[in-house]
């Protein structure tokens, strides 16, 4: 088993699927690059067999993407595997992507069909994409509902019939990350031809615990990890792949494993995603936040400025930002807005440092946050200035 953790990014076929979060095809392409540029090892272009339009994208996807795997998604039926199968053939690395569920309560309502069929469909659709392509991925959806013993028959067949990749969905999000961890031990333990193939995980967020999820299955044995940017997908969301990747690469004492993603593209994709769907970041959403790297305590500011590391567990520049924040607000202390002032290319005597303290105070007290044209208003006022330039600072001080 390698320690290289595989990121399989799902950005483009689970993720789109959120309300209000549906992209066309030059918005795809723009993404696909990013996401090669970041260096994931599998992008899911898409669900083929859903409409024209996502055909012809995956398609073009697979023509233009060279160093990460391309894959699209298909049930187990001939035609969706057929569709998937063209619109990745010209891939410099294609992947078909076939799943099938798996526990009773999908297998008795939705599909209709009892547990040896569920493995005869799984069997069949596997060899069939074996035939159009030599990377086959097989999940069983709902498989953290399902009966373990069940998923060990349906992934031991899947691997023999040709099944490169075992995926293990947490699909509605409903697993507990020490039961989910179990989940991945007790499949490397009990399917025999398990090291035939890679096993994946891919965890939903409805309980707010698919990163969790997600690090407890490396722990117990998967090796890859399939994610989104900024954590988009159905109802609550995917596993975020920041999140994933930065863990990794920040915990490095703890787990000793490590990812293909180059960090630092990471606020880029982020990013370039919000850009297109139009739906920002939650301010305090970890890594890409606006606030992830922002500090107004008094008490924090005077750490960060004096070493990064009394608050920050990695650095700003690591995933693709230029610095930290300091947010000038009620909660300011003098000595970060004395080097915000300094910054902005002011000298403050101790006295002017007070003064100015006062009434950045009491401005912060209306308005929240106090801007930089609202640091310059104060200045001027302090030093009578009606139209006033900065007083800078002699050169080396």
């Amino acid at each position: 088993m390698s320690n290289q953790i595989k990121i399989f990014d799902t950005t483009l076929r689970d993720g789109e699927q959120s309300p209000g979060y549906s992209m066309n095809e030059s918005e795809k392409l723009r993404l696909a690059r990013q996401l090669e540029k970041l260096g994931v090892d599998i992008i899911e272009a898409g669900f083929p067999i859903a409409s024209e339009g996502d055909f012809q994208t995956v398609k073009k996807i697979a023509e233009i993407i060279t160093e990460s795997s391309v894959a699209g998604l298909c049930r187990t039926t001939d035609l969706d595997i057929e569709t998937a199968a063209k619109a990745v053939e010209k891939a410099a690395k294609p992947r078909i992507h076939t799943f099938i569920a798996t526990s009773d309560i999908h297998m008795k309502y939705k599909l209709c069909k009892s547990r040896d069929e569920v493995v005869e469909s799984t069997i069949h659709a596997v060899e069939k994409a074996r035939s159009y392509c030599d990377d086959v991925e097989f999940s069983a959806e709902d498989a953290s509902r399902s009966d373990p013993e069940f998923l060990y028959r349906v992934f031991e067949a899947a691997i023999s019939a040709g099944a490169t990749t075992i995926n293990v969905p947490d699909t509605v999000g409903y697993a507990l990350p020490w039961e989910f961890g179990e989940l991945i031990k007790g499949i490397r333990e009990n399917v025999p031809n398990i090291s035939d193939a890679v096993l994946s995980v891919h965890c939903h967020n409805d309980l707010g615990l698919a990163v969790a999820n997600s690090l407890f299955a490396v722990q117990n044995g998967a090796e890859q990890v399939e994610c989104t940017i900024n954590g988009i997908g159905e109802r609550a969301g995917n596993a975020s792949l920041e999140e994933i990747v930065m863990a990794i690469e920040t915990r490095k004492n703890n787990m000793d494993f490590t990812t293909g993603v180059n960090t630092r593209e990471i606020y880029p994709a982020s990013q370039l995603l919000a850009e297109i769907t139009g739906k920002g970041v939650q301010p305090n959403k970890a890594i890409v936040g606006d606030n992830a790297f922002a500090h107004e305590a008094g008490i924090h500011q005077h750490g960060v400025l004096k070493n990064p590391l009394c608050y920050e567990i990695m650095t700003p520049e690591s995933v693709g930002l230029t610095c930290n924040k300091i947010v000038i607000g009620k909660h300011s202390g003098r000595f970060a807005l004395g080097k915000k002032l300094e910054d902005m290319g002011y000298k403050l005597s101790k006295d002017e440092l007070n003064s100015a303290y006062k009434s950045v105070t009491r401005l912060a007290d209306e308005k929240k946050i106090v801007k930089d044209h609202d640091l310059t208003s104060i200045m001027s006022m302090m030093r009578n200035q009606p139209n006033p330039e900065p007083q800078k600072m002699a050169s080396g001080g």
